[in-house]
């Protein structure tokens, strides 16, 4: 875990790359310095780390976490009147008991991303990127990469296997997905941790083809690498979406919680969240002002394929599907 002090009113526990100012611009302009940030790598890292007495006043878990936070009693309400573009996020992302219920708006979806075939446009030909099944292909053996999450690598295994909605898997899909992942692993060179060991994988010419998030497109674009980012595959894509939980017991200043919640939603943060990390914003109007911006065709507009988007399943399904993942890296 790495940390940035700043502003002591406020520890902001986040992904790393997060920190940068102009995600929560407004929030500097009023209070003169960015929070203080820890950062982490992966949401269960994060988890683990803020179950182990970890203090923080917010974090920024991605939403399938976030009943785990909720089960642990780690976090507590919002309070709705206190985000002024809260009736601005696209319902979609609010559309869970798990995120609003009678007890309050216990999260607030702030950034959406994409996952689909990332590849090297000049030595993988186009029909081989139409199907998932390019991941196990053996004329792909050593040549790709997968993400080392479970959450995405099982969202590609139901999609290749004909599942688009997680939330309803039979131990029959769970096994067809599980099989399937073991024949992937066998083409797999590296497991990537972060989208810049994914970029250096690529970029390389280790491996030709990734199941990536959109963020990564950004990176090899500006080293001019070929990179072709495949959302229309026949069997389809992954959306993810993440936001803040605010923590109890936080030792900072909950005004400030506000006010930086309220900043990340801004209208004005979308092209630095767009230019910063390749995602864009649940505000359906910040949304709207990048709208034209071909990153945002690219990699974060509807396909009309069908998609299977990363919303709150099962905890104990999520534990399983993370133990699987565990023993098919380890090559069992």
């Amino acid at each position: 875990m790495t940390a940035f002090a700043a502003d002591k009113n406020l520890t902001v526990f986040d992904w790393a790359g997060f920190e940068e100012p102009v995600l929560f611009q407004s929030y500097v302009d009023k209070h003169g310095d960015s929070p203080t940030f820890a950062l982490y790598g992966d949401d269960d890292e994060a988890y683990q780390k803020l179950a182990s007495g970890f203090k923080a006043d917010v974090a920024h878990p991605c939403s399938q976490m976030v009943s785990k936070y909720r089960d642990k009693g780690l976090i507590e309400p919002w309070d709705p009147a206190r985000i002024t573009a809260l009736a601005d996020i696209a319902p979609r992302f609010l559309n869970s008991p798990v995120f609003k219920d009678d007890g309050g708006v216990w999260y607030i979806p702030t950034d959406f991303g994409s996952a689909a075939i990332a590849y090297n446009t000049q030595s993988v030909p186009a029909e081989d990127v139409a199907t998932l099944q390019i991941f196990v292909n053996p004329a792909y053996q050593g040549r790709t990469t997968l993400p080392d999450s479970a959450d995405d690598v099982w969202a590609l295994a139901y999609l290749a296997t004909g599942v688009t909605d997680w939330t309803q898997v039979t131990d029959e899909q769970f096994k067809a997905a599980a099989d399937w992942l073991r024949a992937a692993h066998k083409n797999v060179a590296a497991y990537w941790a972060d989208p810049a060991e994914e970029a250096q994988l690529m970029a390389s010419g280790t491996v030709d083809v990734a199941w990536s998030w959109n963020d990564v497109l950004p990176i090899l674009q500006k080293e001019g690498y070929p990179v072709g980012f495949q959302r229309a595959a026949k069997e389809g894509s992954s959306t993810f979406f993440c936001g803040f939980v605010n923590l109890k017991d936080g030792p900072g200043d909950e005004n400030r919680a506000y006010d930086f919640i309220n900043a990340w939603l801004d209208v004005g943060s979308a092209k630095g969240l767009l230019d910063t990390i390749g995602y864009g914003p649940t505000n359906a109007k910040a949304l709207a002002s990048i709208a034209d911006d071909p990153r945002v065709k690219a990699g974060l507009s509807e396909t009309g394929g069908p998609v299977l988007s990363q919303t709150p399943n099962d905890p104990a399904q999520r534990e399983r599907q993370l133990a699987e993942f565990e023993k098919i890296k380890a090559g069992f």
